[in-house]
């Protein structure tokens, strides 16, 4: 069964900013609503293989394993300083002249979805979070935890695409200004490499 508990935690979990919430935001302005979904369910489909990884007990593995965890840490933090220097440098990011390259739609999930796969955090986040929400003595231990990874999914994606959606939304009122779209262009760069740096030290 899913406890209230577990709804009200995962609800203050997903709700926290972090790099799926600043991308799918950024996006939103950015490209639109329609991509803002795009960057939403690539984030949550970055989350599945540390959740597998869970369930299988890989994650326990990357626990004890310093090697595999600082591999993986350092790969995400990398990859989040490349995407900080690429907003940065894009001065046409956020114009609203309709002047915006597209990104497709496999581009925007395959960029979420690497965000979150190169976040070895999320393993041992999970490791930690969902065996606390599966009743001691359980039958079925293992569909108990397929059943927690799934709901929590789906609530990742409900709340990243209403984030998404709520960007999209202010586009117009916010980005009529081109002091606030560099504002914004120099502002999620920061928060992109404030991430890297932040996952950088991050210690098991």
């Amino acid at each position: 069964m899913i406890s209230l508990e577990f709804l009200l935690t995962s609800l203050v979990v997903v709700l926290i900013p972090g790099t799926g919430v600043v991308y799918t935001v950024s996006t939103g302005l950015v490209q639109g609503r329609k991509a803002s979904l795009y960057a939403a369910l690539g984030c949550t489909l970055g989350i599945v293989p540390h959740l597998l990884a869970t369930v299988l007990g890989l994650a326990a593995l990357m626990h004890t394993s310093a090697l595999a965890f600082q591999l993986l840490k350092y790969a995400g933090v990398a990859y989040l300083f490349y995407v900080a220097w690429a907003t940065w440098r894009d001065k046409s990011a956020f114009a609203v002249d309709g002047s915006v390259a597209r990104t497709s739609a496999r581009s925007l999930v395959i960029k979420a979805v690497l965000m979150n796969v190169l976040n070895p955090k999320l393993t041992i986040f999970f490791l930690a979070f969902l065996p606390q929400f599966v009743p001691q003595g359980a039958s079925q231990p293992l569909l108990q935890l397929l059943l927690l990874s799934a709901v929590f999914m789906g609530m990742t994606f409900a709340v990243f695409v209403a984030y998404g959606w709520l960007a999209h939304a202010f586009r117009r009122l916010v980005m009529e200004s081109n002091a606030v779209q560099q504002w914004l262009r120099y502002g999620f760069a920061s928060a992109f490499a404030g991430l890297g740096v932040k996952l950088a030290f991050t210690e098991k």
